[in-house]
């Protein structure tokens, strides 16, 4: 054991040595996710799986940032690498106690099987909350970040990242264990690859994981196409697949007649760690022939790999010293509030917000997500250790009176089980003519919206059948809005969600924002911050309108290629005063895009300054425009300032059929705004986007 502890070896030559060491079985064990300790060489019993999607996740106390999506919606890669610094921490922390009390267990590793860069193509993927997007530029720049984050830049890495799942894995989630989805060669290097090579070439990220589908009759888990990908990109780190996956290979795909047959396929493919029990059969493998141990040793050096990387094999890490207490600090819950005050956005404010106080005497807060803790979480949480809901919220910042009804059910028909249907209606419209006010806290939460198998819900295994409020809640808003009190109507989703509140005077997306949820709402409804979050996917009017979930076509999909059905766009959000941007300057010599930005309203705001651009010759070119660049910026009242950015290496690219990827004009064109340079972004804002002809 003393070799290859010694400094003077690489962290291969320490794998090598360590593995050569072991016999074919030990070997075999240490593929499992659930790997075996080997004692007489000094290798603990180790879980690779653990979860740190907005948080450490399933592994007791921590903090509980906002959702995924609502990261995204702050349009903050830099923030993003905070929250996952943060993350990396707090699992060190208790990875540190775990280990001084032997629990060796699931979810209390330093390998965090986040981030998820899929790209949420369809409103419908009850998982697109877990994801960035629909935008490749905006998830590959925050999924950059969020790895950054992890991974830290110390020599002994500080947790592990993974890039998940590979690939084109976007729904639908009841068919995921046998769907074959089938992408031609553009759309697959235009949108579902390009975030899984950023994090591989520009972040180094130390693990890949596998999806559940075929991608064009190849397992996501063995694939020809996939394996060649990550040679191309020279990945280093090791290879997981997504849980029981391997086993669909025989079970669901029926592309293999045995577990053997599975196992060896998987292996061959260079996936070299197993969530799930199929790689119990590598030993029938060997014996049958179907796999080499070297084929068995070469994996099992890239995971010892993983773990000196992460110093488990060494006397003391930079990491040590993390005690409990820096697990939900207060620090970290106060930036878990920053985080949730800038994700929310603002889609609709008809000059109510924000609040005066000095005019309201009763504020009625009614809704089934009005006090649910779900409401908050999202899908992948963790336990934190106080939670602010959207009631509380409003009653710590209200000083007047505040009443409350639930009003309705998430989605079944009554409050009570043995209650009538709208059980609860007479009490919300009570509240409702009591009250000068009305918050209507409506949306969904994890357990009608999120992955197969990992939820409670009774409809389409986590996803959605079509783009409304449940009915029961559809029926809450119609009556509330009815009685003419200013509404204000808060959404808490994971996605499009047409809320049918044409009447309403405002309305807010909250997402899933995490345990400070309820005070960041608060924050922004009585004007303590202004609102900034944009949306990171588009908001359709109709379901109905959509693709069908299962074509994996980009045709009239997101913003770059939409061409109808859009309620509110990608990009967009309000705040509470008015950013104009101008005076828009490109320098070719650097690809630095200058454009100038004025707050001419009437409050302090945070804006996120958007750059789009548009190849006008290129039969390749996507049929809109697309994101290149994007800087979030405070601007006080009365301010003038420049922003400049760096304008994304693939901004002037198109991807022909054969997935080729290059320039192919001369004549763009560049904006700069608030929102998207789009009709429908400049009809809700008032505020056009700047425009610039380049010519290169």
């Amino acid at each position: 054991m003393e070799k290859y502890r010694e400094e003077s070896l690489s962290v291969e030559e320490r794998a090598k040595d360590l593995v050569s060491k072991m016999t074919v079985e030990e070997k075999i064990n240490q593929l499992r996710y659930d790997a075996y300790g080997v004692e007489r060489l000094g290798i603990p019993a180790y879980n690779w799986w653990n979860e740190a999607l907005h948080g450490v996740a399933r592994a007791g106390t921590a903090t509980m940032f906002p959702q995924a999506i609502a990261l995204a919606a702050t349009f903050d890669d830099g923030l993003l690498e905070r929250v996952a610094d943060v993350c990396s921490t707090e699992a060190r922390a208790k990875y540190n106690h775990n280990k001084k009390n032997a629990d060796f267990g699931i979810y209390k590793g330093l390998t965090m099987w986040s981030p998820n860069i899929n790209i949420f193509r369809d409103p419908r993927w009850g998982r697109g909350q877990e994801t960035y997007g629909e935008c490749p530029y905006l998830t590959s720049r925050l999924g950059v970040a969020f790895v950054k984050g992890l991974q830290g830049d110390d020599k002994i890495m500080k947790t592990s990242a993974c890039a998940k799942h590979f690939a084109c894995h976007s729904g639908p989630e009841g068919i995921r264990h046998e769907f074959n989805a089938e992408v031609n060669n553009k759309d697959l290097n235009e949108t579902y690859l390009p975030a899984f090579e950023a994090l591989v070439k520009k972040a180094n990220v130390e693990s890949v994981m596998g999806a559940y589908n075929r991608l064009n009759g190849e397992p996501a888990c063995a694939s020809d196409y996939l394996t060649g990908k990550l040679e191309e990109w020279n990945f280093e780190g090791h290879f997981v697949s997504d849980c029981w996956a391997i086993r669909d290979f025989h079970t669901k795909h029926k592309i293999t007649n045995s577990p053997a047959e599975s196992a060896a396929l998987a292996l061959k493919h260079r996936c070299d760690l197993n969530c799930g029990d199929t790689y119990q059969h590598l030993l029938t493998a060997l014996q049958e022939g179907l796999i080499t141990e070297k084929e068995i040793t070469d994996s099992a050096v890239r995971l010892m790999k993983t773990r000196i990387k992460l110093g488990m094999f060494d006397e003391s890490t930079p990491f040590d010293e993390l005690g409990f207490e820096a697990v939900s600090s207060t620090f970290h819950k106060q930036f878990a509030l920053e985080c949730a005050q800038k994700s929310m956005v603002l889609l609709k404010n008809e000059g109510i917000l924000p609040l005066d106080i000095s005019q309201i005497n009763t504020i009625g807060v009614i809704g089934p997500n009005a006090d649910s803790l779900d409401a908050l979480r999202g899908n992948y949480y963790g336990t934190a250790d106080e939670y602010t809901t959207f009631l509380s919220g409003i009653k710590k910042a209200f000083k007047g009176k505040t009443l409350y009804a639930e009003g309705a059910h998430l989605f079944k028909p009554s409050l009570q089980p043995l209650g009538k249907p709208g059980d609860g209606h007479a009490e919300a419209i009570t509240v409702a003519n009591n009250s000068d006010v009305v918050i209507l806290c409506v949306g969904l939460d994890a357990t009608i919206e999120g992955e197969e198998g990992d939820t409670g819900n009774a409809f389409a295994a986590g996803d959605k059948n079509d783009l409304m409020l449940p009915e029961s809640q559809r029926v809450l808003v119609e009556k509330i809005l009815n009685l003419g009190k200013p509404t204000i109507i808060v959404v808490a989703s994971g996605s499009s969600i047409n809320t049918l509140g044409e009447s309403a005077k405002a309305v807010i997306q909250a997402w899933y924002p995490g345990q400070m949820g309820g005070t960041a709402l608060a924050d922004i409804l009585f004007g303590k911050v202004s609102p900034s979050g944009k949306l990171p996917v588009t908001f359709y009017e109709n379901a109905d309108l959509l693709p069908d979930f299962t074509t994996y076509t980009m045709v009239n999909r997101t913003y770059r290629y939409l061409e109808n059905n859009v309620l509110y766009p990608f990009g967009y959000g309000l705040s509470y005063s008015k950013v104009i941007c101008d005076a828009l300057r490109y320098d070719s010599k650097f690809k630095m895009a200058t454009v100038t930005v004025e707050n001419i309203g009437a409050y302090d705001t945070d804006e996120v300054i958007q750059f789009y651009i548009r190849d006008e010759k290129s039969k390749w070119a996507v049929r809109n425009h697309k994101l290149c660049g994007f800087q979030r910026v405070h601007v006080k009242k009365e301010e003038k300032l420049e922003v400049s950015v760096l304008l994304s290496e693939e901004a002037f690219t198109v991807v022909d059929d054969s997935g080729s990827r290059f320039v192919d004009s001369n004549e763009f064109t560049l904006y700069a705004g608030i929102s998207q340079p789009d009709a429908i972004s400049f009809k809700l804002t008032g505020n056009e986007s700047v425009a610039l002809s380049i010519v290169l």
